[in-house]
């Protein structure tokens, strides 16, 4: 190995750390430490709750903001920012402070979170050569899937030793990570920074047609992805009957295929190429979050698990690329800042509003259903994309 893939190595490694931090750590590893929170008195259920609502309400502020931020101050202070911020705000929640302050504080998690899924990976991937593009993001968004990996397995089992003893623990991670990856993120001499595409200027500039049903299908995805992300252990354990345990299972075998599925993207792209993995990626995805209706034993449960879990972060990695193929390195960040926030914007919809929903109907299946037609709406959009290619652009 030569100094330039050392160099190109150790980048990977950074931006795989930043997900890992912003994503993986700041946002999935909460939801296992609510039950403690409220049996420990630290919180209600409905106020642990309100600080889940805060850490998706800061990621989207965060992912509508992170572009310009990156212009302004360039996409190595951007990130460096969001990872001091998301380890202050471990260590900021490691003791029971008042509601208030702990609502500020996932606020900030998900606005550095938002920053950090949206500048880190946009400038590895911008500076990847074609070829190994689809390598380079299977790394990058391999932070996702450990961080769902990790919050179904290590997390629950450190807060059994303490809710202060977890939240410095998650500081003391992210921390080595940190300071693992900081030269990564060093601007270079004369102000210039990591991501080119993150000092283009703000005037408008020509975006692909193509790229629009790309950016909606990623909408519609996060539609699809509320109901196994966040209703999932719940649905089997009490509405399927499976019990606490089966569920828990499921979960770790949900985090399994997270962690697993951006490498298995990064191989499809490599046989079949963007579209069509993108295109198959919605296919599959929709009928592993409808197979639980239409199918009960195990193994469809299962099944279910896994392949929903890999295609989480999959998505990400296709989705990406994708946008990367159609408006080229330059505008990388912006338009995956775009992208995202689009994401952010659907998911905390779809949140509140399955949430609500199941409230009216007292059953998990419905949701399923909608989750279901969204991900077909989300493969028709991507079929769709090819077909605006080439033929006009609109100014973004």
């Amino acid at each position: 190995m030569d100094a330039s893939d050392r160099v190109s190595a150790y980048r990977i490694f950074a931006g795989t750390a930043s997900v890992l931090i912003g994503i993986g750590l700041a946002r999935f590893a909460y939801t296992p430490l609510i039950p403690g929170l409220v049996e420990n008195g630290w919180f209600t259920g409905t106020q642990a709750a309100y600080l889940g609502a805060a850490n998706l309400f800061g990621y989207l502020l965060g992912a509508f903001a992170a572009h310009r931020l990156s212009v302004m101050a360039g996409a190595g202070r951007v990130v460096r920012a969001g990872l001091f911020v998301a380890i202050l705000s471990f260590v900021a929640c490691a003791w029971p402070l008042p509601f208030v302050w702990f609502f500020f504080w996932r606020l900030l998690a998900g606005i550095a979170g938002a920053a950090l899924m949206v500048v880190g990976p946009s400038t590895i991937l911008s500076q990847a050569p074609p070829r190994q593009r689809a390598a380079a993001g299977a790394y990058v968004f391999t932070g996702v899937g450990l961080g769902i990996l990790l919050s179904a397995t290590i997390v629950p089992a450190l807060a059994a030793t303490g809710l202060t003893a977890t939240w410095l623990s998650l500081a003391g991670t992210s921390l080595l990570l940190t300071a693992a990856t900081w030269r990564a993120w060093r601007p270079t001499a004369g102000g210039s920074d990591n991501d080119q595409g993150s000092r283009a200027p703000r005037a408008h500039v020509q975006v692909p047609l193509a790229a629009i049903p790309v950016i909606l299908a990623y909408g519609f995805d996060a539609i699809g992805f509320v109901p196994h992300t966040v209703f999932w252990v719940d649905f089997l354990a009490r509405e399927r009957e499976l019990g606490i345990e089966a569920a828990s299972i499921q979960w770790a075998v949900f985090g399994t295929g997270a962690a697993l599925g951006p490498f298995l993207a990064g191989r499809v792209v490599a046989r079949l190429g963007w579209h069509v993995s993108l295109s198959l990626a919605y296919l599959l995805k929709a009928m592993a979050v409808g197979l639980p209706l239409v199918a009960v034993s195990m193994t469809a449960t299962t099944i279910s698990s896994f392949v929903v879990g890999a295609l989480v972060p999959a998505l990400v990695v296709l989705t990406s690329g994708r946008l990367v193929e159609l408006v080229g390195p330059h505008l990388q960040t912006r338009i995956w800042g775009w992208a995202t926030g689009v994401f952010a914007a659907a998911q905390a919809a779809a949140g509140y509003g399955l949430a609500g929903l199941f409230g009216l109907w007292g059953s998990y299946r419905p949701l399923y259903e909608i989750a279901t037609v969204a991900l077909a709406v989300a493969l028709a959009l991507a079929l769709v994309s090819p077909r605006l290619a080439g033929q006009r652009t609109f100014s973004g």
